[in-house]
């Protein structure tokens, strides 16, 4: 077994039994999460695309989703990146903008977007700094969090316990609610 399956698959373990307790506090669960309704937190992170870094703020004006994650080429992470991937079209036509961001590094997010077709930024947090700031670090790891920003920087939604098969169309509906186009 390779280096890369062994981190893997130790790496759902762990998500795996982070899951079983989702009842437990947020500030066992990597940090206070950020409250709603308030700005959300600003970060700049480097980028897979080669533009160097991006920050949040580089969204005002559009409704921005930051998803958290554990680690590229891992099956839930694959299958959330994919899904979000399809729905993209959809996020576009809601003035919307997908950002995800783990603990691995620019070229790690560079080689998965090539293997999976992504067309949205990975944002690479190495030192879990942004991570911590949103409440979604564990250890060495982002956790699978997702928040909805408004196009004035004020987190409006977040998620916590998310499934990644159903997740993005959890997401868009939650933001056509936000946005008062509910269908």
């Amino acid at each position: 077994m390779s280096r890369r399956t062994c981190i893997g698959l130790l790496l759902a373990i762990a998500i795996a039994l982070f899951n079983l307790n989702l009842a437990a506090p947020a500030h066992a669960l990597g940090g206070s999460l950020p409250p709603l309704d308030e700005p959300a937190p600003e970060f700049t992170l480097p980028t897979n695309t080669g533009d160097g870094e991006i920050s949040l703020s580089d969204y005002r004006g559009q409704w921005v989703v930051v998803y958290f994650y554990p680690k590229d080429f891992t099956s839930g992470c694959t299958l959330e990146a994919r899904r979000f991937q399809q729905d993209l079209p959809q996020y576009f036509a809601r003035n919307a903008q997908i950002l995800g961001i783990s603990a691995d590094d620019v070229d790690s997010h560079a080689e998965f977007c090539d293997s999976e077709g992504l067309k949205f930024p990975l944002l690479a947090d190495v030192d879990g700094r942004v991570s911590k700031a949103y409440g979604s670090w564990l250890n060495f790891f982002s956790m699978r969090h997702s928040f909805i920003v408004d196009p004035e920087g004020i987190l409006r939604e977040r998620f916590v316990g998310v499934i990644p098969a159903v997740h993005s169309q959890e997401v868009l509906a939650r933001l056509d609610e936000l946005q008062g186009t509910a269908s």
